[in-house]
């Protein structure tokens, strides 16, 4: 079927060779709509859309604008390209993400957008993470922080977890308990009106997710799991995104599979495939992995082999490019 839209042909809209208000307007709506579209489908859907529109918005970059408009339009780049770029690495395209955040700092940096500079740093932390760098998002989110002064409260709050997540998989706890303590106190002074835009999201849940994360990886490491399960209890309960609650209730289900009644992990897990299954979300594949090997202890038991059959399939079937889940990984 592809082939036949290979006759249709066209040229990509070119930008206009002056910038006023309405494409600024424009590019701020379009990142609305990727962003909305990235938390409920996952990054490898409307990537390719996301990155067209991307091109146009970065073509403006090259056309006439009033001085008085020029910071807008780089913060509206920016944050077009902060948004392609987490779809990007939430599609498993890291090169390609690394390129867009770098991008989107430059355009940051231009509008001095230090509030949006430091949401970019977080998701260049995130890339980190996901390549296996703990120490390099640590030094990106420690970077965010050097003028904390700059941010509001909320990105004050997702920087120190960041921070905590880092310290957590380098298993240096007490300091993971103290960065979760910042965070947990600049959450607390966050309000609505003292926040940008872009951290309207960042909701109790949010927070509660991006906290108990850190903890889970405590917890798996001998700590009581107690506050893990209540934060991210907390997470799954009031979450909108579909990909954050998928990923939530699979991080709740491998901390019950390991430290707690393996039948309720059961339950919790197929919870979670069935949000899954609407995904392509790399951060909600690599969970599942993990859920499937924190359950390999308890395969003997009946429902614990079959939810990891169902993990094998939904991998393997849905998320076209990832690893196969093989024995390798029991």
């Amino acid at each position: 079927m592809a082939a036949l839209l290979e006759s249709i042909g066209g040229e990509p809209t070119p930008p206009p060779t002056r910038v006023g208000a309405s494409d600024i307007a424009q590019i701020r709506a379009a990142t609305r709509e990727f962003e909305s579209w990235s938390r409920t489908y996952g990054g490898g859907v409307a990537r390719e859309a996301a990155m067209g529109q991307l091109r146009w918005a970065a073509g403006l970059l090259e056309a006439t604008c009033p001085d008085r408009l020029l910071p807008e339009l780089h913060a509206a780049v920016g944050a077009l390209a902060e948004t392609v770029g987490f779809m990007a690495l939430d599609a498993g395209a890291d090169g390609e993400a690394r390129r867009v955040f770098n991008l989107a700092l430059s355009c940051a940096e231009q509008a001095k957008d230090w509030n949006l500079r430091a949401l970019i740093l977080s998701s260049m932390a995130e890339l980190a993470f996901s390549t296996g760098q703990p120490d390099e998002a640590l030094t990106l989110a420690e970077w965010a922080l050097v003028r904390a002064d700059w941010l509001t409260p909320a990105r004050r709050s997702l920087l120190h977890t960041d921070r905590a997540r880092a310290l957590a998989t380098m298993r240096r706890v007490q300091e993971t308990l103290t960065a979760i303590g910042s965070a947990d106190e600049h959450f607390a002074h966050a309000t609505p009106d003292s926040e940008p835009s872009s951290m309207a999201g960042y909701t109790d849940a949010v927070h509660a997710l991006y906290t108990g994360w850190p903890l889970v990886d405590l917890a798996i490491l001998g700590r009581d799991p107690g506050e893990a399960t209540t934060r991210l209890t907390t997470a799954v309960t009031g979450h909108h995104s579909t990909r954050a609650r998928a990923g939530g209730l699979t991080m709740l289900a491998s901390l019950t599979m390991v430290t707690g009644d393996p039948r309720h992990a059961v339950t919790i897990g197929n919870e979670a495939l069935q949000v899954a299954g609407t995904l392509r979300s790399r951060f909600t594949t690599e969970k599942l992995r993990e859920l499937f090997r924190h359950a390999a202890v308890h395969q003997d038991l009946e429902e614990v082999a079959d939810l990891r059959h169902r993990i094998r399939t939904l991998v393997c079937t849905d998320n076209p490019g990832d690893l196969p889940l093989d024995d390798s990984l029991d």
